[in-house]
Formats: structure tokens, sequence, C-alpha cells
């Protein structure tokens, strides 16, 4: 599966000047577990594009409900993850040892990384990503 994208396959959330509201609902949470192809896995995702200006940036809602099963990711680009209910409970591929990241907390990963999300994640992030949507989210 691709993980590459281009700007021309999107309808951006950045319409011009002035300020927009994107109520809550209005976009569909994406079942995880269907699209990495793991049924244990309960977690949904909403990945949109923001601007089409260079230095792409995505905006996304994640969640995560306590599951048999974890999955890892590998994030190829920067991405600032705020808890904003719940915690998320974390390791990656660089010796960081579980972490726990509950409401308010800000969790930075750094491109290159491949972050496990442990079965016991059960909270709701909002996040910024340096890139396009990921494809397989779209």
């Amino acid at each position: 599966m691709s993980r590459t994208a281009t700007k021309d396959n999107y309808t951006y959330l950045s319409q011009g000047p002035g300020l927009q509201l994107i109520k809550a609902g209005s976009i569909k949470l994406k079942e995880v577990n269907a699209i990495l192809g793991i049924p244990e896995v309960r977690s949904q995702i909403i990945d949109v594009p923001i601007t089409q200006a260079e230095g792409a940036a995505t905006l996304g809602l994640y969640a995560m409900q306590k599951a048999e099963k974890g999955f890892d990711f590998h994030y190829d680009y920067l991405e600032l993850k705020t808890v904003v209910s719940g915690q998320f409970i974390l390791s990656d591929d660089q010796g960081t040892d579980r972490m726990v990241a509950e409401a308010g907390d800000v969790v930075i990963i750094n491109a290159g990384t491949t972050v496990t999300f442990h079965p016991e994640c059960d909270g709701v992030a909002t996040y910024v990503a340096h890139r396009l949507p990921e494809p397989i989210f779209a």
C-alpha cells in the first residue's frame, strides 16, 4: 500500500481569509482496524489536509479504546499530538519506554520514529502533522 500523497488529490480545510468552524461530527471517523487489517485494535481517525501552501500540514483527530492488541506505526514526518481526554500509552524504537500521555499533554513524534500504541490506550487526541494526509487514512 502506497503512502505517497500529491497536492492535487484533496479538498483543503483552509478556504481563504476569515474564520471557519468545523463542527464536531461533520467529518466521519474511519476505523483504523479495518485500514491496518488488525481486527483486535479499537481505534478511529480523521486525517484531513489544512492547506495547499508550501510546507503541507494535516489536521487530525485520533481516538483509541482499550483492546486486545496494540499496534506499531512508522512516522516519516513530524507530528504534534495533543491529548484531549483519557490517556495514550506509547513507546518507540528509539528507546523510549512506556510513556503515559494524559489530557493536556503534547507528544512530539519526530520523523523516522516507529511508535507503539499499547492496547491499554483509552483516549482522544488531536494532531497536526507536517505532511499531506496519509493516503491509507484519506
